[in-house]
């Protein structure tokens, strides 16, 4: 029989230590921001509900370089309004002309503010192209689609259906008058046209001397005015404002010294201009009433209105007796009693008397 071999078992104090297997080590409690949100905090917050901007910002970023990269250059990259306010733009689509006609329709008999707005909305891309053709370097683009789009208003608001021409045809009236009643405004700091043949002048007079001068013409203020269907006088001023820039009084003559352009007007006297203007405009507001208060005059006090207290060279009170009969004395009274009652008028007129009445010595 085979023998088995006989396992002996060591003693124990020969045996090995076992060696002691580490403790799990307690888990820590994740910290807020750590911590993956529980269903009902999931439930309440989604970024989709802040847009797609906002969505990318609360959505936790990858362990990409490149996405993180994308990320920071488009933050610090500027926006230019006019390339947001064109984005804002062709997010509205165009109508068709059956839907246009219902819309204006719509607007004309109720009143709808919304059909308005989606007839205004369809129409901003003709506004920036009219703008387009008339933007100026002195000019900012966004303000000229800012005023054609006023007139786009305008034009929605006059528009009717029933006569079979497109909404865009009319509107590009209104929309051109818009902008250039605009640029006419605000090209100089002081207007160049007030009256309808200024305003013909201001955008034909060029134009129309560039064309006599090509076909053999002298452009003459006579030609011109005859060409244009306007005064002479009205063609050699408009030809004057556009000749000449406007230029400050308070601007510097000069690279050196503080002399100003406005000092080179002063009189021999050494009295502003201004104060010259307003001098004259104080004397014309004190004619104006004088001449109302002399309507209510008769008889002495007239004459003596006239011919000595407005007059270039008035008469003596010694005339003036010998004139109506009576003594240079009673002539002198009824003078003083004038004087004072076209002071009270005065007073009572120009509530500022009191500041520019000086008392004779």
């Amino acid at each position: 029989m085979a023998r088995s071999k006989a396992r002996t078992k060591p003693a124990p104090s020969d045996r090995k230590p076992k060696r002691a297997r580490p403790k799990a080590k307690a888990a820590r409690p994740a910290s807020a921001s750590q911590r993956a949100p529980s269903e009902a905090e999931a439930a309440e917050v989604r970024p989709e509900d802040f847009g797609d901007e906002a969505a990318e910002a609360l959505v936790p970023p990858r362990a990409d370089s490149t996405a993180l990269a994308r990320r920071e250059s488009r933050a610090l990259e500027t926006r230019d309004p006019l390339q947001l306010y064109m984005a804002e733009v062709h997010r509205h689509s165009l109508l068709s002309r059956d839907e246009e006609h219902a819309l204006a329709q719509k607007y004309q008999s109720t009143g709808d503010l919304k059909a308005a707005y989606r007839l205004v909305a369809s129409n901003l891309r003709l506004v920036v192209k009219i703008a387009n053709e008339y933007h100026r370097n002195p000019l900012s683009l966004l303000d000229l689609i800012q005023e054609g789009n006023i007139g786009l208003m305008q034009a929605v608001k006059k528009y009717d259906p029933n006569r079979g021409v497109k909404l865009s045809s009319y509107a590009a009236w209104w929309i051109r008058a818009y902008i250039l009643r605009y640029i006419m405004d605000n090209w100089r700091l002081v207007k160049l046209g007030t009256t309808e043949a200024q305003r013909k002048l201001f955008f034909k007079l060029r134009q129309e001397q560039d064309r006599l001068t090509s076909q053999g013409f002298e452009a003459s203020p006579k030609l011109l005015a005859e060409r244009l269907n306007v005064t002479e006088q009205d063609v050699v001023e408009m030809d004057q404002r556009l000749g000449h820039d406007d230029v400050s009084l308070d601007a510097p003559v000069g690279e050196v010294g503080t002399a100003t352009r406005g000092e080179r007007f002063l009189s021999a006297e050494g009295v502003p201009a201004d104060i010259r203007l307003g001098n004259e405009e104080l004397k014309r507001l004190f004619r104006d009433k004088l001449a109302e208060f002399a309507k209510g005059l008769q008889d002495k006090e007239r004459f003596i209105f006239e011919k000595r207290l407005m007059a270039d060279e008035p008469l003596t009170l010694q005339q003036i007796g010998d004139n109506y009969g009576i003594s240079r004395e009673r002539a002198r009274q009824i003078e003083a009693n004038l004087i004072s009652r076209i002071r009270e008028h005065v007073r009572k007129e120009i509530p500022d008397f009191d500041l520019v009445a000086t008392e004779k010595s």
